[in-house]
């Protein structure tokens, strides 16, 4: 099992995309807080239809703030080529895609099928590298759909094995509506390691029937080196009904630790971002330790 895992913070993306829009000094301030936890890799925003999330639709003007943090790598999702232009235009050198493993969900995500989807990361790909910025590839509803049911494992493996030949730097597989459980999530872990290789090997995982944190910890027995994480447990995806509660940062990070797994967050940091976030957003967020606290220091 790894000794050292990577958090890449979601909550400024993933997190914020399900809310009414917050100002841009508001993201700021998040921003902020979110960097004193330590964390090296943040998704900062999203480079998508305004009219579709308009919590992101302030992307490039955010992302002008980014450059006053030169020691972290930043991140945004897009949906399309253009959405990967706009990204770099804006200054990011780190593109995630998602493609989703199941037609119903991309058809209500990005409006075109999986194997439309999975077709254009040759032009997402190309756009990127062309400005010497890194792809990763995110496969959604990786294991459940909310409208297709059961995600057949076969289809995961041929996107990834699709993006792989086309270039992309990393994989990573998501949770998207919080279904799974570790015995599934070790399953296809185990499927998906012959093929991505050496390529780095991310997860997502949404606490919503809670399961995620078992799912991540399984996930990372299996050989996953790299999670994502919201501050608060915040966000959710905002095309799939009933998909809330991303696994909190500091839940994820009180776990990893007492299981001997390395991490660079500060927890009491990370506890205070989470605060952050709860006042901006302006409702109670599901983040364990942010009702409870740290053993440690209690």
């Amino acid at each position: 099992m790894p000794t050292h895992v990577d958090i890449r913070e979601v909550c400024l993306r993933d997190g914020l995309q399900l809310e009414d829009p917050i100002p841009l000094s508001a993201k700021v301030a998040l921003l902020e807080a979110i960097v004193a936890t330590g964390v090296r890799e943040i998704e900062a925003t999203a480079f998508v239809s305004p009219s579709k999330v308009p919590a992101l639709a302030d992307a490039p003007e955010f992302a002008e703030a980014l450059a006053a943090f030169p020691d972290v790598e930043f991140s945004a999702l897009v949906a399309s080529p253009n959405g990967a232009k706009r990204a770099i235009a804006s200054g990011l050198r780190s593109i995630e895609y998602v493609v989703s493993a199941s037609d119903a969900h991309s058809q209500a995500n990005v409006g075109r099928s999986t194997a439309e989807a999975t077709a254009a990361i040759a032009d997402v790909t190309r756009v990127a590298h062309d400005s010497d910025a890194a792809v990763e590839v995110i496969i959604a509803t990786a294991w459940d759909c909310p409208f297709d049911g059961p995600t057949a494992p076969q289809r995961v493996l041929d996107i990834v094995t699709a993006a792989i030949e086309l270039g992309v730097d990393r994989i990573a597989v998501a949770d998207t509506i919080g279904t799974t459980t570790p015995r599934r999530v070790t399953s296809l872990i185990e499927q998906l390691r012959p093929i991505v290789g050496a390529l780095p090997l991310g997860a997502h995982f949404h606490n919503t029937r809670g399961a995620g944190l078992a799912s991540a910890y399984a996930a990372v027995q299996a050989g996953v080196t790299r999670l994502d994480a919201s501050v608060g447990g915040l966000g959710g995806c905002p095309f799939a009904p009933g998909a809330t509660g991303n696994i909190a940062t500091e839940d994820l990070v009180y776990l990893l630790r007492d299981s001997d797994i390395d991490v660079d967050v500060d927890l009491t940091a990370a506890i205070e971002a989470a605060k952050v976030a709860q006042q901006l957003v302006g409702h109670d967020l599901p983040s364990a330790l942010l009702r409870a606290g740290d053993r440690i220091l209690n």
